[in-house]
């Protein structure tokens, strides 16, 4: 496939980028400065911002899917929707925050009193985006929610997938490394199991 990573200068970008040049996929990755990526065979490269729909429409022709690895503070979901259908392009699939999981029915892990005030912003943002999308019958999305704990770590290849409630192991942690977080959302890319739903991994 071709495939648009927004944000590819990132974390989960690079790791995402890997993935899908591993498994033969021609990419395409966009971020404000792409100067410190590494070129590689199957890679293609543009600097643009997310917020640039005039800038980022004839990049996304042509592609089979759009990736957003971007934060949410900032973000414009309503203008990264209609960026992505003028560009005719298919499916858009976004990096998620865990803030939104459920930890209870009807309790989101944001709005327990032990959530980070730090990340407040970002994660309400995330469930904001989340919401929009939900409501969004034309295109076809999947946002992927990692674990709590949202790091560079190993590939194993081994992990659980959930809906929308946060997943915690026997020992009370919930975590996924970000390249095992890459194996999910591509395997979802190559084989859609999520359509215009939201879920989630972890360990």
């Amino acid at each position: 496939m071709k495939v648009v990573i927004l944000g590819i200068s990132g974390r989960a970008g690079s790791r995402l980028r890997d993935e899908l040049l591993q498994r033969g996929h021609e990419v395409t990755g966009i971020a404000r400065d792409v100067s410190s990526v590494p070129t590689q065979a199957g890679l293609t490269l543009a600097s643009a911002d997310v917020a640039d729909s005039e800038r980022l429409v004839p990049l996304l022709k042509g592609h089979d899917a759009v990736i957003s690895t971007t934060r949410f503070v900032g973000s414009d979901a309503p203008s990264l929707i209609g960026t992505v259908q003028a560009a005719g392009v298919p499916r858009l699939l976004v990096v998620g925050g865990a803030g939104s999981l459920e930890v209870a029915p009807g309790v989101a892990l944001i709005d327990t009193p032990e959530f980070p005030a730090a990340y407040k912003d970002e994660a309400g943002a995330g469930r904001d985006f989340l919401n929009v999308l939900r409501g969004e019958k034309t295109l076809d999305w999947t946002f992927l929610s990692p674990s709590a704990l949202f790091e560079p770590g190993q590939r194993t290849g081994k992990f659980r997938v959930g809906k929308d409630s946060l997943l915690i192991d026997a020992d009370g942690n919930s975590a996924i490394s970000m390249e095992d977080y890459a194996i999910a959302l591509v395997d979802e890319l190559e084989q859609p199991k999520h359509s215009r739903k939201r879920f989630t991994v972890g360990y």
